[in-house]
């Protein structure tokens, strides 16, 4: 039996979030404690207490959601010897993974979203990027209303979630006009997201520029276990190609759908999301109804967790 797991990224964050599960594992405040020494400020206690306004800043929901996919992972390790065949990461989450994989350092990997979080908003100042989620539409007929919507700016489909659910981002006027395209067509939904920041859109080279500095400036290696990346949805065969694709991921498609089906491809049975939440386990759902999408979050989906797996 072959398993995956995989860390979710930014949106899943929420006040409170894994608050039962460290009242029973002790890595989970552990892991934050680390987290916020590497910071200079109390990660916890942002987590714990908020403001949420702070919390959904990207610079800090990149650092949060990074540690709390890490701390999942390291309660997992602390119940179960079984260890995943594979691994991977829905956007920021993507560095988490690499951090499970011992590709990167936890204090190295903290900072590094930190700072990519800066660049990424640097790159677009608030108000001129946006992102919306389009629901019941076929991919083709969403890269076509981008075409469309082009004459307004850059508007490109950047996260392939499930069938029938796709994100655009770009330019705000673009990303508005896509919108009513959209609903023009047909879909069940289209709608703009509350975020500041157009990720996976060419709007972010300028940022990754920054970041590949950035990454030359820590240390790399090869993952134990496979980590399959969202922009090229394989494995790196080196570390300077693990760098190019983290670079590459800020302003290209996350291709999601692939990747789940590129799992079930290799036999992959159980499909754990390790993190806050359970988005990526409905998702995974959709993507092949014949896996077993497992959400990890608490005592409860732990023990869940542990029994659909076996016993190590």
């Amino acid at each position: 039996m072959k398993s995956a797991f995989v860390f979710p990224g930014q949106g899943s964050q929420a006040i409170g979030m894994l608050a039962e599960l460290a009242e029973h594992h002790s890595q989970v405040t552990d892991t934050f404690q680390q987290a916020s020494d590497a910071l200079d400020y109390d990660l916890w206690k942002l987590v714990a207490e908020g403001p949420a306004d702070d919390l959904n800043q990207t610079d800090r929901t990149q650092p949060a959601m990074l540690t709390a996919g890490v701390a999942v992972w390291r309660v997992w390790q602390s119940v179960s010897s079984i260890k995943p065949d594979y691994f991977a990461g829905h956007s920021l989450g993507e560095y988490t993974a690499l951090v499970a994989a011992e590709a990167l350092s936890f204090s190295d990997a903290v900072k590094l979203v930190e700072k990519r979080g800066q660049l990424m908003q640097q790159a677009v100042p608030a108000g001129q990027g946006a992102m919306a989620a389009i629901l019941g539409l076929e991919d083709d007929v969403v890269r076509d209303l981008c075409s469309q919507a082009a004459e307004q700016g850059v508007v490109e489909a950047v996260n392939y979630n499930s069938p029938g659910q796709v994100v655009i981002a770009g330019s705000t006027p673009a990303v508005q006009q896509a919108i009513e395209l959209a609903k023009e067509k047909g879909a069940k939904r289209a709608l703009q997201l509350p975020v500041s920041v157009p990720s996976h859109c060419e709007l972010m080279k300028p940022a990754a520029e920054q970041l590949t500095i950035e990454l030359n400036k820590i240390e790399v290696a090869l993952p134990t276990t496979p980590v399959i990346h969202n922009a090229s949805v394989s494995v790196a065969n080196d570390t300077a190609e693990l760098k190019q694709l983290l670079a590459q991921q800020l302003y290209s498609p996350v291709r999601w759908v692939e990747t789940i089906q590129w799992f079930a491809q290799q036999g992959v049975d159980n499909v754990v999301e390790a993190g806050p939440g359970k988005v990526l386990a409905g998702l995974n759902k959709r993507i092949d109804k014949g896996l077993n999408a497992l959400p990890l979050f608490d005592t409860a989906t732990l023990e869940k967790t542990t029994q659909a797996l076996g016993e190590g």
